[in-house]
């Protein structure tokens, strides 16, 4: 029996019987294929830049806030620092951020933009009209996917810690 994981394909219909386990039935498995599609996506984008998807994750967190502990850019991108510190050198390494011991606590490292990494910012401010377009959706669509997904992430991750 062939799969058939094509656009369009899958039935938006209840699993039920045997079907339950098909793989275009699985809700997991369409945010993991969107999700390799829209890094895929970015890709080509980043690469103008000389960034992976997370260094871009990083970057757009220090864009919004710099001078920030690398424990909070952990907790916003839900990443743990045995992940985050290897990008961290990556993107110093690239003369885009420095990492400096706070002064009030010795034990936190502060991240801060250099000036390569705020000049960077002004090269990838097309990048979400850029994505939005290859979407092929519209903003509003965008808008409430995007809500729909972060109460998602929320709710699994209330269970976690619950």
């Amino acid at each position: 029996m062939a799969l058939n994981t094509k656009k369009g394909t899958s039935s938006p219909s209840e699993p039920t019987g045997s079907n339950y386990l098909a793989l275009d039935q699985q809700f997991c498995f369409a945010l993991y294929s969107a999700s390799l599609a829209m890094t895929k996506t970015y890709k080509p984008l980043l690469d103008q830049l000389g960034l992976t998807y997370p260094q871009y994750l990083v970057m757009l967190v220090l864009w919004q806030e710099d001078g920030i502990l690398v424990k909070d850019i952990g907790a916003a991108l839900f990443l743990d620092s045995g992940t985050l510190t290897p990008l961290l050198k990556r993107l110093e390494a690239a003369q885009l951020l420095q990492r400096q011991r706070d002064p009030q606590d010795e034990r936190q490292v502060r991240i801060y933009l250099k000036d390569e990494g705020r000049q960077l910012k002004l090269a990838a401010q097309t990048i979400p009209q850029q994505i939005l377009c290859a979407s092929g959706q519209d903003a509003k669509q965008l808008g409430e996917l995007h809500q729909q997904l972060k109460k998602l992430r929320d709710d699994l991750h209330s269970r976690e810690e619950s």
